[in-house]
Protein backbone atom coordinates (compact mmCIF):
# COMPACT_ATOMS: atom_id res chain seq x y z
CA UNK A 1 0.00 0.00 0.00
CA UNK A 2 1.39 3.53 -0.71
CA UNK A 3 1.40 5.75 1.81
CA UNK A 4 -1.30 8.31 1.61
CA UNK A 5 -0.88 12.25 0.52
CA UNK A 6 -1.29 13.50 3.50
CA UNK A 7 1.48 10.47 5.45
CA UNK A 8 3.71 12.17 3.02
CA UNK A 9 3.55 15.32 3.85
CA UNK A 10 3.51 15.01 7.62
CA UNK A 11 6.82 13.23 6.30
CA UNK A 12 7.65 16.65 4.55
CA UNK A 13 7.00 18.64 7.70
CA UNK A 14 8.17 16.70 9.53
CA UNK A 15 11.50 16.60 8.46
CA UNK A 16 11.46 20.84 8.39
CA UNK A 17 11.32 20.85 12.21
CA UNK A 18 13.94 17.90 12.38
CA UNK A 19 16.48 19.33 9.92
CA UNK A 20 20.40 19.56 11.46
CA UNK A 21 20.48 18.73 14.98
CA UNK A 22 24.28 18.78 14.40
CA UNK A 23 25.23 15.75 15.55
CA UNK A 24 27.91 12.83 13.77
CA UNK A 25 29.33 15.10 11.85
CA UNK A 26 31.97 12.47 10.88
CA UNK A 27 30.91 8.98 11.25
CA UNK A 28 30.25 7.76 13.90
CA UNK A 29 32.28 5.31 16.37
CA UNK A 30 31.89 2.14 19.04
CA UNK A 31 30.55 -0.77 19.76
CA UNK A 32 27.33 -2.81 19.35
CA UNK A 33 26.01 -5.28 20.69
CA UNK A 34 23.70 -7.03 18.21
CA UNK A 35 25.80 -9.64 15.50
CA UNK A 36 28.12 -10.99 18.53
CA UNK A 37 25.41 -11.07 21.26
CA UNK A 38 22.03 -11.10 19.32
CA UNK A 39 19.58 -11.64 21.76
CA UNK A 40 20.77 -13.72 24.46
CA UNK A 41 19.12 -13.56 27.60
CA UNK A 42 20.09 -16.77 29.17
CA UNK A 43 21.61 -15.18 32.02
CA UNK A 44 21.81 -18.19 34.60
CA UNK A 45 23.44 -20.55 32.22
CA UNK A 46 25.54 -18.02 29.97
CA UNK A 47 26.11 -14.10 32.47
CA UNK A 48 29.30 -13.53 30.56
CA UNK A 49 27.63 -13.66 27.33
CA UNK A 50 24.08 -12.23 28.03
CA UNK A 51 22.30 -9.19 27.13
CA UNK A 52 22.47 -7.35 30.47
CA UNK A 53 23.89 -4.34 32.77
CA UNK A 54 27.24 -6.43 33.35
CA UNK A 55 27.97 -6.89 29.52
CA UNK A 56 27.75 -2.93 28.56
CA UNK A 57 29.68 -2.22 31.88
CA UNK A 58 32.55 -4.48 30.85
CA UNK A 59 32.52 -3.26 27.26
CA UNK A 60 32.38 -0.02 28.42
CA UNK A 61 35.33 -0.80 30.89
CA UNK A 62 37.30 -2.28 27.64
CA UNK A 63 36.74 1.16 25.18
CA UNK A 64 37.88 3.18 28.36
CA UNK A 65 41.06 1.86 29.32
CA UNK A 66 42.49 -0.42 25.95
CA UNK A 67 42.84 2.96 24.10
CA UNK A 68 39.57 2.66 21.60
CA UNK A 69 38.04 6.15 23.41
CA UNK A 70 41.12 7.95 22.55
CA UNK A 71 41.10 7.08 18.47
CA UNK A 72 36.89 8.04 18.48
CA UNK A 73 35.42 4.63 19.35
CA UNK A 74 32.98 6.23 22.02
CA UNK A 75 29.51 4.71 21.91
CA UNK A 76 28.13 1.61 23.78
CA UNK A 77 25.14 0.67 21.72
CA UNK A 78 22.29 -1.47 23.03
CA UNK A 79 20.49 -2.91 20.61
CA UNK A 80 17.53 -5.52 20.91
CA UNK A 81 16.21 -7.55 24.08
CA UNK A 82 16.92 -5.44 26.74
CA UNK A 83 13.31 -4.56 27.38
CA UNK A 84 10.61 -6.23 29.70
CA UNK A 85 8.59 -8.05 28.00
CA UNK A 86 5.80 -5.50 28.96
CA UNK A 87 5.22 -2.25 29.54
CA UNK A 88 5.21 -0.72 33.15
CA UNK A 89 1.51 0.51 34.85
CA UNK A 90 2.01 3.90 33.46
CA UNK A 91 3.08 2.50 29.43
CA UNK A 92 6.57 3.64 29.67
CA UNK A 93 9.13 0.98 28.41
CA UNK A 94 11.38 -0.51 31.34
CA UNK A 95 14.45 -2.82 31.37
CA UNK A 96 14.25 -6.13 32.07
CA UNK A 97 14.39 -6.21 35.70
CA UNK A 98 16.80 -8.99 36.15
CA UNK A 99 19.09 -8.37 33.89
CA UNK A 100 19.02 -4.22 34.17
CA UNK A 101 18.99 -4.38 37.68
CA UNK A 102 20.31 -0.65 38.30
CA UNK A 103 18.29 0.51 35.44
CA UNK A 104 18.81 2.11 32.28
CA UNK A 105 19.97 5.81 33.59
CA UNK A 106 22.42 3.95 36.18
CA UNK A 107 24.33 2.67 33.33
CA UNK A 108 23.77 5.63 31.15
CA UNK A 109 25.81 7.88 34.08
CA UNK A 110 28.38 4.88 34.40
CA UNK A 111 29.18 5.36 30.47
CA UNK A 112 29.08 8.71 30.67
CA UNK A 113 31.66 9.04 33.54
CA UNK A 114 34.24 7.00 31.73
CA UNK A 115 33.62 9.77 28.93
CA UNK A 116 31.61 7.36 26.78
CA UNK A 117 28.17 7.53 25.55
CA UNK A 118 25.21 5.39 25.20
CA UNK A 119 23.09 4.20 22.40
CA UNK A 120 19.75 2.19 22.65
CA UNK A 121 17.79 0.18 20.36
CA UNK A 122 13.71 0.59 19.81
CA UNK A 123 11.35 -0.48 17.14
CA UNK A 124 8.80 1.39 15.18
CA UNK A 125 6.27 -1.14 15.46
CA UNK A 126 3.95 -3.20 17.09
CA UNK A 127 7.53 -5.05 18.89
CA UNK A 128 10.90 -5.44 18.20
CA UNK A 129 12.62 -7.95 16.02
CA UNK A 130 13.00 -9.87 19.14
CA UNK A 131 9.38 -9.67 20.17
CA UNK A 132 9.89 -7.27 23.14
CA UNK A 133 7.55 -4.07 23.04
CA UNK A 134 7.66 -1.78 20.22
CA UNK A 135 7.11 1.63 19.76
CA UNK A 136 3.34 2.51 18.10
CA UNK A 137 2.46 5.64 16.68
CA UNK A 138 0.94 7.16 19.38
CA UNK A 139 4.06 5.94 21.96
CA UNK A 140 6.54 8.36 19.99
CA UNK A 141 6.62 11.32 21.91
CA UNK A 142 6.51 9.16 25.27
CA UNK A 143 9.14 6.75 24.55
CA UNK A 144 11.74 9.69 23.33
CA UNK A 145 11.01 11.00 26.61
CA UNK A 146 11.68 8.22 28.48
CA UNK A 147 15.06 7.73 26.09
CA UNK A 148 16.61 11.13 26.90
CA UNK A 149 15.30 10.81 30.98
CA UNK A 150 17.66 7.99 31.22
CA UNK A 151 20.53 10.03 29.65
CA UNK A 152 20.47 8.44 26.24
CA UNK A 153 22.52 9.61 23.41
CA UNK A 154 21.82 8.09 20.57
CA UNK A 155 18.96 5.48 19.48
CA UNK A 156 18.75 2.89 16.89
CA UNK A 157 15.09 2.31 15.67
CA UNK A 158 14.06 -0.83 13.39
CA UNK A 159 10.87 -1.57 12.07
CA UNK A 160 9.82 -5.24 12.26
CA UNK A 161 6.20 -5.29 12.50
CA UNK A 162 4.85 -2.25 11.21
CA UNK A 163 3.59 -1.21 7.87
CA UNK A 164 4.87 1.07 5.07
CA UNK A 165 2.41 4.43 5.79
CA UNK A 166 3.29 3.27 9.75
CA UNK A 167 7.33 3.85 8.64
CA UNK A 168 6.64 7.10 6.67
CA UNK A 169 4.77 8.73 9.65
CA UNK A 170 6.75 7.57 12.42
CA UNK A 171 10.00 7.98 11.47
CA UNK A 172 10.24 11.48 10.83
CA UNK A 173 7.84 12.07 13.75
CA UNK A 174 10.43 10.33 16.11
CA UNK A 175 13.10 12.90 14.64
CA UNK A 176 10.94 15.58 15.72
CA UNK A 177 10.28 13.89 19.16
CA UNK A 178 13.71 13.50 19.84
CA UNK A 179 14.84 17.02 19.25
CA UNK A 180 12.06 18.27 21.24
CA UNK A 181 13.30 16.48 24.51
CA UNK A 182 16.25 19.16 24.18
CA UNK A 183 18.95 16.58 24.57
CA UNK A 184 21.28 15.80 21.56
CA UNK A 185 20.51 12.28 20.83
CA UNK A 186 21.56 10.79 17.25
CA UNK A 187 18.91 9.24 15.18
CA UNK A 188 19.85 5.85 13.67
CA UNK A 189 17.08 4.51 11.60
CA UNK A 190 16.18 1.70 9.65
CA UNK A 191 13.51 2.59 7.41
CA UNK A 192 15.46 2.79 3.98
CA UNK A 193 16.54 -1.35 4.45
CA UNK A 194 12.54 -2.06 5.08
CA UNK A 195 11.71 -0.13 1.32
CA UNK A 196 14.39 -2.04 -0.80
CA UNK A 197 17.09 0.81 0.37
CA UNK A 198 16.73 2.49 -3.41
CA UNK A 199 14.82 5.44 -5.19
CA UNK A 200 11.70 5.24 -5.71
CA UNK A 201 10.32 4.00 -2.45
CA UNK A 202 13.51 5.82 -0.23
CA UNK A 203 13.54 9.34 -1.02
CA UNK A 204 18.03 10.21 0.18
CA UNK A 205 16.87 14.05 0.43
CA UNK A 206 14.45 13.39 2.81
CA UNK A 207 15.88 10.75 4.85
CA UNK A 208 19.21 12.86 5.39
CA UNK A 209 17.01 15.31 6.76
CA UNK A 210 15.41 13.15 9.37
CA UNK A 211 18.38 10.81 10.21
CA UNK A 212 22.00 10.86 11.01
CA UNK A 213 22.07 7.25 9.51
CA UNK A 214 20.34 4.60 8.52
CA UNK A 215 20.78 1.17 7.67
CA UNK A 216 20.42 0.66 3.64
CA UNK A 217 20.47 -3.12 3.44
CA UNK A 218 19.56 -6.44 5.22
CA UNK A 219 21.97 -7.56 8.67
CA UNK A 220 25.71 -8.65 8.42
CA UNK A 221 26.21 -12.22 9.57
CA UNK A 222 29.14 -13.07 10.61
CA UNK A 223 30.75 -14.35 7.52
CA UNK A 224 32.94 -13.33 4.18
CA UNK A 225 30.35 -14.16 2.10
CA UNK A 226 27.57 -11.50 3.95
CA UNK A 227 30.93 -8.66 3.86
CA UNK A 228 30.98 -9.34 -0.08
CA UNK A 229 27.42 -9.17 -0.44
CA UNK A 230 26.98 -5.79 1.20
CA UNK A 231 30.32 -4.17 -0.72
CA UNK A 232 28.52 -5.45 -4.25
CA UNK A 233 25.07 -3.86 -2.93
CA UNK A 234 26.56 -0.67 -1.97
CA UNK A 235 28.96 -0.59 -5.14
CA UNK A 236 26.25 -1.53 -7.92
CA UNK A 237 23.86 1.52 -5.96
CA UNK A 238 26.65 3.75 -5.67
CA UNK A 239 25.76 6.85 -7.74
CA UNK A 240 22.23 6.76 -5.76
CA UNK A 241 24.15 6.09 -2.16
CA UNK A 242 27.36 8.46 -2.56
CA UNK A 243 25.17 11.50 -2.59
CA UNK A 244 22.98 10.68 -0.14
CA UNK A 245 25.84 10.35 2.60
CA UNK A 246 27.60 13.31 4.11
CA UNK A 247 28.63 15.07 7.54
CA UNK A 248 25.51 14.34 9.80
CA UNK A 249 23.74 11.71 7.67
CA UNK A 250 25.52 8.54 6.71
CA UNK A 251 24.93 5.46 5.01
CA UNK A 252 25.73 2.58 7.22
CA UNK A 253 26.62 -0.95 6.06
CA UNK A 254 26.43 -2.52 9.28
CA UNK A 255 28.71 -3.68 12.01
CA UNK A 256 32.34 -4.51 12.02
CA UNK A 257 32.38 -8.20 12.57
CA UNK A 258 36.44 -8.18 12.44
CA UNK A 259 37.69 -10.13 15.79
CA UNK A 260 34.47 -12.69 15.48
CA UNK A 261 34.49 -16.35 13.73
CA UNK A 262 34.13 -15.63 9.91
CA UNK A 263 36.62 -13.81 8.64
CA UNK A 264 40.57 -14.74 8.47
CA UNK A 265 42.82 -11.96 9.16
CA UNK A 266 43.03 -10.59 5.06
CA UNK A 267 39.56 -10.80 5.45
CA UNK A 268 39.33 -9.11 8.37
CA UNK A 269 41.74 -6.00 6.87
CA UNK A 270 39.66 -5.87 3.92
CA UNK A 271 36.30 -4.92 6.13
CA UNK A 272 38.00 -2.28 7.61
CA UNK A 273 39.63 -0.33 4.32
CA UNK A 274 36.22 -1.36 2.52
CA UNK A 275 34.16 0.45 4.98
CA UNK A 276 36.61 2.88 5.81
CA UNK A 277 36.39 3.97 1.89
CA UNK A 278 32.32 3.70 2.18
CA UNK A 279 32.83 6.54 5.11
CA UNK A 280 30.83 3.94 7.27
CA UNK A 281 30.12 4.17 10.69
CA UNK A 282 32.60 2.41 12.65
CA UNK A 283 30.31 0.29 15.32
CA UNK A 284 32.46 -3.28 16.00
CA UNK A 285 30.23 -5.93 17.26
CA UNK A 286 32.78 -8.38 19.12
CA UNK A 287 34.11 -9.16 22.44
CA UNK A 288 36.76 -6.49 23.53
CA UNK A 289 37.95 -8.78 26.66
CA UNK A 290 39.23 -11.41 24.56
CA UNK A 291 40.20 -9.38 21.25
CA UNK A 292 43.90 -10.47 20.04
CA UNK A 293 46.38 -8.21 19.80
CA UNK A 294 46.66 -8.94 15.85
CA UNK A 295 42.71 -7.97 15.41
CA UNK A 296 42.93 -4.94 17.81
CA UNK A 297 46.10 -3.42 15.40
CA UNK A 298 43.55 -3.43 12.87
CA UNK A 299 40.58 -1.92 14.73
CA UNK A 300 42.84 0.68 16.08
CA UNK A 301 44.82 1.58 12.81
CA UNK A 302 45.19 5.65 13.29
CA UNK A 303 45.88 6.61 9.46
CA UNK A 304 42.73 4.05 8.73
CA UNK A 305 40.37 5.75 11.08
CA UNK A 306 41.82 9.48 10.10
CA UNK A 307 40.50 8.93 6.76
CA UNK A 308 37.07 7.28 8.00
CA UNK A 309 36.73 10.21 10.27
CA UNK A 310 37.56 12.38 6.97
CA UNK A 311 36.04 15.95 7.42
CA UNK A 312 34.51 16.09 3.81
CA UNK A 313 32.73 13.03 4.76
CA UNK A 314 32.56 11.85 0.91
CA UNK A 315 31.51 8.46 0.33
CA UNK A 316 33.94 6.44 -1.88
CA UNK A 317 33.62 4.45 -4.89
CA UNK A 318 34.05 1.19 -6.61
CA UNK A 319 35.97 3.21 -9.63
CA UNK A 320 37.50 -0.27 -11.34
CA UNK A 321 37.20 -4.02 -11.67
CA UNK A 322 39.12 -5.94 -13.52
CA UNK A 323 38.78 -9.91 -15.20
CA UNK A 324 41.51 -10.43 -12.59
CA UNK A 325 39.40 -9.94 -9.81
CA UNK A 326 41.17 -7.22 -8.69
CA UNK A 327 38.72 -4.10 -7.85
CA UNK A 328 39.71 -0.44 -7.02
CA UNK A 329 38.36 2.12 -4.83
CA UNK A 330 38.54 5.38 -4.39
CA UNK A 331 37.56 8.17 -1.77
CA UNK A 332 38.35 11.74 -1.77
CA UNK A 333 39.75 13.18 0.96
CA UNK A 334 40.74 17.17 2.33
CA UNK A 335 43.67 18.95 1.19
CA UNK A 336 43.86 17.33 -2.22
CA UNK A 337 44.40 13.24 -0.77
CA UNK A 338 42.62 10.38 -2.05
CA UNK A 339 42.36 7.12 -0.26
CA UNK A 340 42.99 4.03 -2.41
CA UNK A 341 42.31 0.40 -1.83
CA UNK A 342 43.19 -2.18 -4.22
CA UNK A 343 41.11 -5.01 -3.32
CA UNK A 344 41.48 -8.86 -4.02
CA UNK A 345 38.49 -11.34 -4.38
CA UNK A 346 41.38 -13.78 -5.65
CA UNK A 347 40.73 -17.14 -3.65
CA UNK A 348 44.11 -18.50 -4.04
CA UNK A 349 47.89 -17.16 -3.97
CA UNK A 350 49.41 -13.73 -3.84
CA UNK A 351 48.49 -11.50 -7.20
CA UNK A 352 50.88 -8.97 -8.68
CA UNK A 353 48.33 -6.49 -9.89
CA UNK A 354 50.34 -3.21 -11.72
CA UNK A 355 48.87 -0.23 -12.80
CA UNK A 356 49.66 3.24 -13.00
CA UNK A 357 47.88 6.54 -11.38
CA UNK A 358 46.77 7.80 -14.90
CA UNK A 359 45.14 4.51 -15.51
CA UNK A 360 42.94 5.09 -12.67
CA UNK A 361 42.25 9.06 -13.57
CA UNK A 362 44.77 11.49 -11.74
CA UNK A 363 46.51 13.90 -13.30
CA UNK A 364 49.58 13.91 -14.93
CA UNK A 365 50.82 17.46 -14.08
CA UNK A 366 51.31 16.25 -10.24
CA UNK A 367 53.90 14.50 -8.26
CA UNK A 368 52.20 11.99 -5.46
CA UNK A 369 53.22 10.32 -2.39
CA UNK A 370 51.79 7.39 -0.63
CA UNK A 371 51.64 5.59 2.60
CA UNK A 372 50.71 2.26 2.61
CA UNK A 373 47.69 2.19 5.40
CA UNK A 374 48.46 -1.00 6.92
CA UNK A 375 52.70 -1.10 6.63
CA UNK A 376 53.23 2.02 7.24
CA UNK A 377 55.60 2.22 4.12
CA UNK A 378 55.97 5.29 2.34
CA UNK A 379 56.65 5.72 -2.11
CA UNK A 380 57.90 9.00 -2.69
CA UNK A 381 57.86 10.42 -6.25
CA UNK A 382 55.18 8.77 -8.05
CA UNK A 383 54.38 9.62 -11.40
CA UNK A 384 50.88 9.37 -12.56
CA UNK A 385 51.96 7.66 -15.91
CA UNK A 386 54.47 5.45 -14.17
CA UNK A 387 52.97 1.87 -13.21
CA UNK A 388 53.87 0.38 -10.19
CA UNK A 389 52.70 -3.04 -8.72
CA UNK A 390 50.84 -3.62 -5.35
CA UNK A 391 50.75 -7.37 -4.21
CA UNK A 392 47.46 -8.45 -3.09
CA UNK A 393 46.63 -11.93 -0.91
CA UNK A 394 44.10 -14.00 -1.55
CA UNK A 395 40.95 -11.65 -0.36
CA UNK A 396 42.96 -8.88 0.99
CA UNK A 397 44.07 -5.31 -0.05
CA UNK A 398 46.31 -3.03 -0.17
CA UNK A 399 45.58 0.65 0.94
CA UNK A 400 47.31 3.84 0.28
CA UNK A 401 46.80 7.72 1.88
CA UNK A 402 47.98 9.57 -1.37
CA UNK A 403 48.40 12.90 -2.19
CA UNK A 404 50.40 15.64 -4.26
CA UNK A 405 53.69 16.83 -3.07
CA UNK A 406 54.78 19.01 -6.28
CA UNK A 407 52.70 20.03 -9.20
CA UNK A 408 54.92 20.02 -12.35
CA UNK A 409 53.43 23.00 -14.16
CA UNK A 410 54.50 25.13 -10.51
CA UNK A 411 57.73 26.31 -9.98
CA UNK A 412 59.98 22.64 -8.76
CA UNK A 413 61.09 24.20 -5.39
CA UNK A 414 57.18 23.58 -4.38
CA UNK A 415 56.38 21.03 -2.44
CA UNK A 416 53.15 21.16 -0.30
CA UNK A 417 55.28 20.86 3.17
CA UNK A 418 51.85 21.20 5.31
CA UNK A 419 50.72 18.21 4.05
CA UNK A 420 53.58 16.28 4.99
CA UNK A 421 53.70 17.71 8.28
CA UNK A 422 49.95 16.43 9.05
CA UNK A 423 50.80 13.20 7.12
CA UNK A 424 54.44 11.84 8.60
CA UNK A 425 53.06 11.67 12.15
CA UNK A 426 51.10 8.27 11.86
CA UNK A 427 53.34 5.79 12.78
CA UNK A 428 51.90 2.05 12.11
Amino acid sequence: MKPSLSVLGLALVSCTLALENGLMRTPPMGWLAWERYRCNVDCKQDPKNCISEKLFTEMADRLASDGWRELGYTYVNIDDCWMARTRDTAGRLIPDPERFPSGIKALADYVHSLGLKLGIYGDLGIFTCGGYPGTTLDQVEEDALTFAEWGVDMLKLDGCYSTEEEQAQGYPKMAVALNATGRPIAYSCSWPAYRGGLPPKVNYTLLANICNLWRNYGDIQDSWDSVLSIVDWFSANQDVLQLAAGPGHWNDPDMLIIGNFGLSYEQSRSQMALWTMMAAPLFMSTDLRTLPQSTKQILQNRLMIKINQDPLGIQGRRILKEKSRIEVFLRPLSDSANALVFFSRRTYMPFRYTTSLAKLNFTDNALYEAQDVYSGGIISGLKADANFTVILNPSGVVMWYLYPTMYLDQPTSFVNQQKRNDFYPFSL
